[in-house]
């Protein structure tokens, strides 16, 4: 016999038996929730290993050796991939993957949901990112571990892929989707060809490689399309489903919201074909008409919803998005003057760590613990010196990097590793704050439990 929960949250038998009692009904329900937020959790607790370990260790001892040599190339190309993939892929990636599976409305819709496919995808994921990892660091036996890595990704994510795809429109009557959806669908699509892209790359370099590094002219591409293509759209659609709620802001103009994803893929394509360059101008419109369409530089209609957060979590919402348009026009900057990599190296730390990172860290602590089990965040404090020190160091690095790659200032390499400990900081003290979130703030069934005991 199955059981399946009607939309008013009544359960029965597929048999024709009468409904379940309420408290059975409510019994099944929190069983439900929980099973959910634990794949969730599973999710964020593996992106915030790679975030902490394999991306940002790594990253601030590639900027340890550049800074000690005052020499960019001191670091293998290898290492510096396998920081940049950890960030992308095993950090943001999880995240993604966690909270795509944790929206899709079929895991509610029955007593007893299918959840192995998520896990597979999750096991799969995890295991990909990491051989990934390992295979660029260390070495060992790379030609078969690159490509072993990016079919597992790939894979991991058509089965994510495939149970997304099955949501359709909520509500009596309605047969579109809004507008953020589209914005986020072309996100997913990027994100799918990142990953095609990857595999593409990894099986060329098993091949044909001398390391297992790609060279610079089509990393440069593959983080475009990284950046670009898949992470930036993604903030664009979540800012514009739930920054009306949470800022208090008036609703999005779809038109300007679009018109920027547009420009976008635009901005895109031209990169892939090589006018890199020329490119940077069509992203710093897009950025543009995005800030337009989503309105976030705009006066608040209500009041922010800072319950359970730091007050400061509209200020630095905003401040990510003015993170975003620095990024793009030290793109422009960097199409036009630059002769070492520095000014491109700052306009894509102004973009990942200005604005992706601390949009992660703003909306991340504002729902991740409402997610896992309606659980409070542990500390807003703490979520306020994470921004904070994420910010000081974003700032330090980005200006840092250009004074010193561009030869303006030999003082400024001094200050790049002060950056980085800073971040180290900032991203550690995130990461503190989510783990204590999960394993030391009671979910709300488990609130209802010590009442009924009391009781």
């Amino acid at each position: 016999m199955s059981i399946t929960i009607d939309a008013q949250g009544v359960a029965a038998s597929s048999e024709g038996h009468s409904p379940l009692s309420p408290a059975r009904t409510m019994q099944l329900a929190r069983e439900r929730e929980a099973s959910v937020s634990r794949l969730l959790m599973a999710f964020i607790s593996s992106g915030l290993l790679f975030m902490l370990l394999p991306g940002t260790f790594l990253g601030v001892w590639n900027l340890l050796r550049i800074s000690g040599s005052e020499s960019a190339g001191s670091v293998s190309p290898a290492w510096l991939q396998a920081h940049g993939h950890a960030q992308v892929f095993g950090w943001i990636g999880s995240f993604i993957l966690g909270i795509g599976f944790y929206s899709i409305p079929k895991l509610r819709g029955a007593a007893k949901p299918a959840f192995g496919p998520a896990w597979l995808c999750w096991a799969m994921w995890t295991v990909g990112v990491t051989a990934r990892w390992a295979a660029n660091v260390y070495r060992w036996q790379w030609r078969v571990m690159l490509p072993v890595s990016g079919v597992l990704e790939l894979l991991a994510f058509l089965i994510f892929f495939r149970a997304v795809s099955q949501h359709r429109p909520e509500g009596p009557g309605k047969t579109r989707l809004d507008p953020w959806i589209y914005v986020v669908v072309s996100a997913a699509l990027g994100f799918l060809l990142l990953l095609i892209a990857n595999l593409a790359a990894c099986v060329y370099l098993a091949l044909d490689g001398a390391t297992p590094a790609l060279s610079h002219v089509l990393d440069q591409r593959f983080l475009t399309l990284a950046t670009w293509g898949f992470l930036v759209p993604f903030v664009w659609g979540f800012s514009t489903r739930w920054m009306p709620v949470f800022l208090g802001l008036k609703p999005g103009r779809a038109r300007l919201l679009l018109g920027a994803v547009l420009v976008n893929v635009a901005g895109v394509v031209l990169t892939l074909a090589g006018w890199g360059a020329e490119a940077t101008v069509l992203f710093v419109v897009a950025a543009a008409l995005a800030i337009a369409g989503i309105r976030v530089f705009e006066p608040a209609q209500q009041e922010a919803k800072t319950r359970g957060v730091h007050r400061s979590f509209p200020f630095f919402v905003r401040l990510a998005y003015g993170w975003l348009l620095a990024g793009a026009l030290l793109g422009v900057a960097a199409g036009l003057w630059d002769s070492s990599g520095g000014i491109w190296g700052a306009s894509r730390h102004a973009l990942t760590v200005g604005f992706i990172a601390v949009m992660v860290f703003c909306v991340g602590q504002r729902i991740l613990p409402a997610f896992a089990g309606m659980r409070q965040l542990w500390s807003s404090e703490l979520m306020f010196a994470g921004l904070v020190l994420l910010t000081i160091g974003c700032t330090l690095r980005v200006s840092s990097e250009i004074l010193a790659y561009q030869g303006i200032a030999g003082w400024a390499w001094s200050i790049l590793p002060f950056s980085a400990m800073l971040e180290l900081a900032g991203i550690t003290a995130f990461a503190t704050n989510l783990l204590g979130t999960f394993l030391l703030e009671p979910s709300h069934a488990q609130k209802q439990a010590i009442v009924v005991e009391i009781r």
